[in-house]
């Protein structure tokens, strides 16, 4: 590792450095999601679309092994906050 690994970010949303990506690699993790569980990396606003194909170069590179065959993270689909009066509404609407 470099100064620069302690710089350079892989998730802005979370603030995940590289150095702190590569210390998961090197403890273990050979997974994005399990990089993810403990840092948090892909967890913010952006569910990962930057970040997690950084993170997929990053077991690439260090398990020598091709992009495709870096197992992709599971994804869950983005919650959007809604007023409850807007479930009430659909609730009543799917009673008449």
């Amino acid at each position: 590792m470099n100064n620069n690994d302690k710089v350079t970010m892989i998730c802005r949303c979370e603030d995940v450095t590289r150095e702190m990506i590569l210390d998961c690699i090197n403890k273990g993790y050979n997974t994005i999601d399990e990089i993810k569980r403990v840092t948090r990396a892909g967890m913010g606003p952006c569910q990962g679309r930057t970040c997690g194909h950084l993170i997929a170069a990053e077991l690439s590179r260090a398990f020598n092994v091709p992009m495709e065959e870096v197992q992709t993270a599971t994804f869950r689909p983005t919650v959007k906050p809604i007023s409850l009066g807007t479930l009430a509404d659909a609730y009543i609407e799917g009673n008449e």
